[in-house]
């Protein structure tokens, strides 16, 4: 599969040229850039930092004087070029770099027309257009830089996020589906919340930030991580032991519902429930009942009517 083509955009006016390496860096993880254009007025004499990085970065400066004192016109500029993009149908995805609220309806634009809009800008941006991309990045994790007490701030809380990522596991198990893959549920929580980053609170992978979720348990087998709501994992344990009974006519081998029942729950462990053995969990529920065949001398377990 070809990589997806993105045009770059950057609002210089809200942009510092520091990060001018590090947001096509961060780019290349979701396609190549074929567009990289930047706006300003290049007659003035705070745009001499960008002017030193724009020729090493074959980034196209696009000149707008500011024709009246208070009012942006290079705001207009890069909405009009990035219109003009977007009918030549050259590209796949717009990254918009920028802090400015003026964007926003530009980027739901752009979404509308089928197209992956990633925001880059300070913690400083507005929800709204945070909101109107698929992907928005704030300039200080790209860049490595720790977040002041201000920066916080804006930084959605873990206990939103850990709530958010219970309710898509509670969604999948009411479906049938005990364990959602890691990667289906970063790619909904993006979804939801566009400015999600693992970076924000300190971590470079998703399922390490997953681990110190007390809410959530994590299950590995080979490569393949999935996330389990914990809560809902030790309430469904009777439930799904009589569901498993049921079908196999309301009797089974007590080995043979063991291993079933971790089939179900990956992380389950009766010493989670004060218990050594298996058997003597499945005696301490009121609405199983425990017999041995002396013939072949095996437990079975069996629904009380």
């Amino acid at each position: 599969m070809e990589d997806k083509r993105f045009a770059l955009l950057i609002d210089s006016d809200n942009v510092s040229a520091e990060y001018v390496q590090k947001i096509l860096d961060e780019l290349t993880k979701y396609g190549i850039v074929t567009i990289k254009r930047i706006y300003g007025d290049w007659t003035k004499s705070n745009s001499n930092k960008w002017k030193t990085v724009l020729l090493s970065n074959s980034i196209q400066p696009m000149q707008q004087f500011a024709y009246t004192n208070g009012k942006n016109a290079t705001d207009s500029y890069m909405i009009i070029d990035a219109m003009d993009i977007l009918y030549s149908d050259n590209v796949e995805g717009f990254c918009l770099v920028t802090s400015d609220s003026d964007f926003t309806r530009l980027a739901a634009r752009l979404r509308e027309a089928g197209k992956n809009v990633i925001g880059m800008g300070e913690t400083k941006t507005p929800e709204a257009f945070v909101s109107a991309c698929d992907r928005f990045i704030y300039l200080n994790n790209i860049a490595g830089k720790e977040q002041d007490d201000k920066e916080k701030k804006h930084v959605r809380s873990i206990k939103a996020i850990e709530k958010a990522i219970t309710e898509i596991l509670d969604e999948n198990e009411d479906a049938g589906k005990p364990m959602t893959n890691i990667g289906e549920v970063g790619s909904r929580l993006l979804k939801k919340y566009p400015d999600f980053d693992v970076r924000n609170y300190g971590y470079s992978k998703f399922s390490t930030f997953c681990e110190g979720l007390k809410a959530v348990k994590i299950h590995r087998n080979n490569n393949i991580i999935s996330l389990i709501n914990a809560s809902r994992q030790d309430a469904n344990v009777e439930e799904m032991m009589i569901k498993i009974i049921k079908e196999k006519d309301g009797v089974m081998e007590l080995s043979l519902l063991s291993q079933e029942l971790k089939r179900q729950f990956p992380d389950f462990s009766v010493k989670n429930y004060g218990f050594s053995q298996f058997k003597k969990f499945v005696k301490s529920f009121s609405s199983l009942k425990l017999e041995t065949d002396k013939t072949n001398n095996k437990n079975y377990v069996r629904l009380k009517k």
